[in-house]
């Protein structure tokens, strides 16, 4: 049973990448629990799936960046009594903060494609990441 109002399983998060002398690589974050997640977040009332993504990214991670303007697509996961379903966008990450609102309670780290979706552990999210092509970006 939900335990909070509809617009609460409407998420939206980023997936932040960057290219690296050639290297092709993603940030993960911790969740509170500490395994290994994107940035996501509630979408307000009145704010778009896009500019959550791209605030989620600064508050929870720590970096600034150009959200994509269409969806890599979605996954859902079980949160609050209910089932939220989070759009994703990549974000070509330009700026890496060394402090961040939730610096105290998150790490982040810097990871391959594949070990990136290796690390997540939820197949959709999985599925979402390995199906990102550099040569799309």
């Amino acid at each position: 049973m939900r335990s909070r109002p509809a617009w609460f399983y409407r998420q939206a998060g980023a997936l932040p990448y960057r290219i690296i002398d050639g290297e092709f690589e993603l940030l993960l974050i911790t969740s509170r629990r500490g395994r290994w997640i994107i940035p996501k977040g509630v979408i307000e009332p009145g704010a778009t799936a896009a500019a959550t993504a791209r605030n989620e990214a600064y508050e929870e991670a720590g970096v600034i960046g150009e959200v994509s303007t269409q969806p890599l697509g979605t996954y859902q996961h079980k949160k609050w009594g209910g089932v939220c379903n989070v759009t994703v966008f990549s974000l070509r990450v330009t700026t890496v903060l060394e402090s961040w609102p939730e610096a105290v309670i998150r790490r982040r780290r810097w990871l391959p494609q594949a070990v990136a979706a290796q690390a997540v552990g939820r197949s959709q999210l999985q599925a979402l990441i390995l199906g990102l092509r550099r040569a799309n970006l």
